[in-house]
């Protein structure tokens, strides 16, 4: 009888152990889940006229705005609250280019806190990434 106590709390400890192991897996394959978005808000500031306008990009899609062919590849959110950061894939061409090649203003990632880091060159818009949801 004392045999089949000590089978029995071995085998519900193994239950709690298996059952914490996979709510604890699942919980983390949700939060990598929700830190990608689909759609990604960017500011295009007008340089000229000094306006801006918010622009909500899904994912894969190319919006125009002017003379800027805008597509948001890909977009991610930060694992930590206490400094956010916010990062995107975005390709941008100018079609006011008279030269064909389809060459990119910008092709690479864009981060939130720190633009610099690749910026956004060109001579009458300026492009800052805001949101990725």
């Amino acid at each position: 009888m004392i045999k089949n106590i000590k089978v029995g709390k071995i085998k519900f400890k193994f239950l709690f152990l298996v059952l914490f192991l996979f709510l604890n897996l699942n919980s983390n394959l949700s939060l990598s889940s929700d830190l990608e978005g689909s759609i990604t808000e960017i500011k295009v500031l007008d340089k000229i006229s000094s306006k801006n306008i918010l622009l909500k990009l899904k994912h894969g899609d190319e919006t125009l705005h002017k003379d800027l062919s805008i597509k948001s590849m890909k977009c991610k959110n930060s694992e930590f609250d206490d400094n956010p950061e916010i990062t995107a894939y975005i390709q941008v061409r100018d079609l006011s280019n008279k030269n064909k090649d389809d060459v990119f203003v910008f092709n690479g990632w864009m981060f939130s806190s720190s633009p610099s880091i690749a910026p956004f060159d060109h001579p009458v818009y300026d492009i800052w990434l805001v949101k990725c949801y």
